[in-house]
């Protein structure tokens, strides 16, 4: 019998020191897998920006077009992230999430199925045509009467159907696995940010969603780094011999193996889908700071006191039809709250110009600094989303030592977020001069009067050849200057195969006559590399300040709510911001974008193409200008918004001061006498403000 007490101790110790573990170990599993998920969600996303230009010549479709595909992701959240944040915070959290995990997996292997089922990718060049013995190997085509219009078209090579153009519609099969990779994406971030809020404690939730965030950001390092290299790789790689492609990867024409990553990042989600199944459904309450000495019934006491005011506990036993009553009043509400509302509106038009921005950036870096595709994709991910992840850390870190509230964490997030967008105007000046083609972005000779307006390709020097007014196979003259086709250079004679073809006696070179042109488009861009350099410095210290805000914003929104509200103010956080933000951002810059080309690619069967070369000048206004212009109207709409947080603190403060001095703590201290006193004198554990 002596024994008895002694065993029942050291199973007692033993339990405890398993339930300590677990709390240990629980929460930084699911804080892995979390970061993990986030992760993989953000290389896809990220990879996905980085094969749009890939995406437009391969489907020869504008940009408004891929901003639809991109915006499509946003489409897929829409469908159900207001019900997954409010009915999945009171289910089982983690496995909604695996099962989002596994839904992203699925959409991404459909966004590059399109590769296994179109034929082959095929490109506008003369030495295609002169590797066919029957054709004429002659660039200049004479003829008796030459139409000069812009419907002048040259012979193509014989074509059995136009039925390979219907295949182009293939590029639908994106916009549905992006679609579904939205669906998929919905419950992670909602979901595993409210998990993690509810069981960190105060002074370190903070800093665990900085971590999160700041994963979240090094997944684009990869994705872009990904982008990179497929973006290297030719779009048919093992289909075809790589000696006949004629093109590089600096050409407009180009192709990589966009469909490539798609498969990386598809089994990456996967995998990150597998730790969720393992996990529960709520982690253990941290105990760390309860009394070493205190009893049983002090312990479940204290853990059953009420929880810090922003924590929420999910109801272990919850009825559908009651949640789905309860849902309308909680979300009026929600939508009642001013503060709450004007963040959203900032937020809403901030992503509008950070989302447009994000989306074309790699586009612009090639369009405006004349940069390939893949060295586009590598600068972005080396340099840029590093200085977004390190900014993002820093806020979180920045936070926790200063120990910010709500008004301390909204006026750093508008204060670096204003430096970032007087900083972001000197953008503006750094600025290239169009590419040199003739006919496109200047006159044939110097004589001529040229407009962007109403530009001619055509000129007597090509007057004796038919050619085609929507060719681009880009040839650059000895003069420096960029043609936009042999033939409209008025090139007689070739020589040589592949990428190393000469053309000669072009007409419009040079008065003589006897001047060469080499394939491809002339490469010189005067100082235009100098230009490109403070355009990358300038663009990691404005991300870096920008992001700087990014975690205290978010911590802002966390706690600018009730508990009870928290995961359905997330999650209709993120529907706002996907809905108005996300899927029309992508839409309208893409279309402004449009306006700004000057030569536009033509299709196989007729109709246009994805853009060959765009007036830079425009670019620039158009792309920063519209960038800019909606950061302004969100630094207008924060004014009303501190003066309703000012009222609103001071309101809550002077409602805390006079139910401190009404109540005084009363009834917490008569609860504290009543345990006092029914504990044992052996086992007693002296509250800290129990009166003597």
């Amino acid at each position: 019998q002596m024994l008895l007490p002694e065993t029942e101790t050291s199973n007692a110790r033993g339990n405890e020191i398993a339930l300590n573990t677990s709390r240990s170990i629980v929460p930084n599993m699911f804080l892995v897998a979390l970061s993990f998920a986030y992760f993989a969600k953000a290389l896809s996303g990220s990879y996905m920006k980085s094969t749009i230009t890939q995406l437009e010549r391969r489907f020869d479709i504008p940009s408004y077009l891929i901003g639809v595909i991109d915006g499509s992701f946003e489409i897929g959240n829409l469908l159900v992230i207001a019900f997954v944040s409010y009915f999945g915070a009171k289910l089982h959290r983690p496995k909604i999430i695996a099962m989002g995990c596994v839904l992203m997996s699925i959409g991404t292997f459909i966004i590059a199925l399109p590769h296994f089922i179109i034929g082959r990718y095929e490109f506008e060049t003369s030495v295609r045509w002169m590797m066919n013995s029957t054709l004429d190997s002659s660039p200049c085509r004479g003829a008796s009467a030459v139409d000069l219009t812009q419907d002048a078209a040259l012979p193509q090579v014989p074509s059995t159907s136009c039925d390979g153009d219907s295949n182009l519609s293939m590029w639908i099969y994106v916009l549905l696995g992006n679609v579904l990779r939205g669906i998929g994406e919905t419950p992670v971030q909602p979901l595993g940010i409210s998990y993690i809020d509810d069981f960190a404690s105060e002074e370190n939730a903070a800093l665990y969603v900085g971590c999160v965030q700041t994963i979240s950001v090094v997944g684009p390092v990869f994705g872009y780094l990904l982008g990179s290299l497929c973006a290297k790789i030719y779009v048919d790689i093992g289909y075809v011999k790589m000696e006949t492609i004629t093109i590089t990867p600096a050409d407009a024409r180009w192709v990589g193996a966009w469909w490539l990553g798609y498969l990386i990042a598809g089994i990456i989600t996967l995998l990150s889908a597998i730790p969720f199944w393992f996990l529960p459904r709520s982690l253990p309450t941290s105990e760390s700071r309860l009394p070493q000495n205190c009893t049983q019934e002090q312990t479940s006491f204290i853990k059953n006191s009420p929880h810090p005011k922003h924590k929420y506990q999910a109801e272990e036993h919850t009825n559908f039809l009651e949640m789905a009553k309860d849902f309308i009043p909680t979300l009026r509400t929600l939508l009642g709250h001013p503060v709450y509302l004007i963040y959203l509106c900032v937020t809403v038009i901030q992503l509008n110009s950070l989302i447009g921005m994000v989306t074309y950036k790699p586009k612009y870096i090639e369009q405006h600094f004349r940069q390939s595709a893949s060295k586009a994709n590598f600068l972005m991910g080396v340099i840029n989303i590093p200085a977004v992840a390190l900014g993002m850390f820093s806020g979180g870190l920045l936070m926790k030592r200063l120990k910010l509230n709500i008004m301390g964490a909204a006026k750093l997030a508008f204060g670096t977020s204003l430096i970032g967008y007087i900083l972001s105007l000197f953008f503006f000046a750094m600025s290239c001069e169009n590419a040199k083609v003739a006919g496109v972005t200047l006159p044939y000779n110097s004589i001529d009067e040229f407009s962007f307006d109403k530009h001619s390709v055509f000129t007597a020097c090509n007057s004796d050849c038919l050619c085609s007014a929507s060719e681009w196979d880009p040839v650059c003259g000895e003069n420096g200057i960029t043609y936009a086709s042999p033939c409209l250079a008025g090139c007689t004679t070739s020589t040589g195969s592949g990428k190393n073809t000469v053309f000669w006696n072009c007409s419009c070179v040079g008065v003589a006559g006897n001047f060469t042109a080499s394939a491809g488009q002339c490469t010189d861009k005067d100082n235009c590399d100098r230009m490109f350099s403070y355009f990358l410095a300038l663009s990691v210290i404005t991300s870096f300040i920008i992001s700087l805000g990014g975690t205290p914003g978010y911590m802002f929104l966390i706690r600018c709510i009730k508990p009870q509200l928290k995961s359905l103010a997330l999650g209709f956080h993120a529907l706002a911001t996907r809905t108005l933000a996300g899927i029309p951002a992508p839409i309208y810059f893409g279309a402004i974008i449009d306006t700004t080309c000057l030569k536009w690619g033509q299709k196989r069967c007729g109709g246009l193409g994805a853009c060959r070369i765009y007036n830079t000048t425009a670019h620039r206004i158009a792309y920063l200008g519209l960038t800019l212009s909606l950061r302004t109207i969100s630094f207008i709409i924060c004014i009303p918004g501190f003066i309703l947080l000012s009222r609103q603190m001071k309101e809550e403060e002077k409602c805390a001061a006079h139910g401190a001095l009404t109540n005084g703590g009363t009834e917490l201290e008569l609860l504290r006498k009543e345990e006092f006193v029914t504990l044992k004198p052996t086992n007693q554990c002296t509250p800290r403000n129990t009166p003597r």
